[in-house]
């Protein structure tokens, strides 16, 4: 049996079948206590890959312009995904979300391959405002999973969602800055995020 690159695994993981469950942990069920609503928060943004690689590649990216305006870039994502998941809930659509979302993870991929050694004095504002629009969206598309819950289920999965998300991120900035100015990883890592939203994007269109 050939052996597999890593970008092979990642599309072949993308490009597979997944139930419809795949993003409900609750069984497609809607959540009904706060216990459902904490359960379904903690698993979202690891389930839907497209939401892990944007999450692990906004992390690698948000190292590039430093320390604290990345943490101020993660802080816009986080806060417009919950202002998208807010405009859910309360009836606003944002058109196409799922083909967003897919062109958030292969922006962020090539962002990440593109991205020179030294970045222009102006990319820490367009890497938050980036971050910010990819939120609202990403935010949106999550709502779905409590959509007709209650407000205990609701408020459970919101805050336990946007913990989870800023762990990941955070991890993610954690384990890029200890790679330093490894450029092999980083472009690894922007190959597979381009892989998963070229095949998310594709998978969205034809829906």
């Amino acid at each position: 049996m050939p052996k597999l690159s890593p970008i092979a695994l990642v599309a072949l993981a993308a490009a597979m079948p997944v139930p419809a469950l795949a993003h409900h942990p609750m069984g497609g069920a809607v959540a009904t206590t706060a216990w459902q609503g904490f359960v379904s928060g903690v698993a979202h943004p690891v389930i839907g890959l497209d939401h892990l690689t944007f999450l692990l590649a906004a992390g690698v990216l948000a190292t590039a312009v430093g320390r604290r305006a990345g943490m101020a870039a993660l802080a816009a994502f986080l806060g417009a995904g919950l202002l998208g998941a807010v405009l859910h809930l309360g009836g606003f659509g944002l058109g196409p979300v799922e083909a967003a979302v897919a062109l958030s993870v292969l922006g962020a991929g090539v962002a990440l391959l593109a991205a020179p050694a030294r970045l222009p004095a102006a990319a820490p504002g367009w890497l938050a405002l980036s971050f910010g629009v990819a939120g609202l969206f990403h935010g949106h598309a999550y709502a779905e999973a409590v959509a007709g819950s209650g407000p205990a289920p609701v408020i459970a999965y919101l805050l336990t969602l946007l913990a989870v998300q800023a762990g990941i991120g955070l991890l993610a900035m954690r384990v890029a800055r200890g790679l330093g100015e490894a450029r092999p990883q980083r472009r690894w890592a922007g190959a597979a995020a381009t892989v998963v939203g070229a095949v998310a994007f594709g998978a969205a269109v034809l829906a």
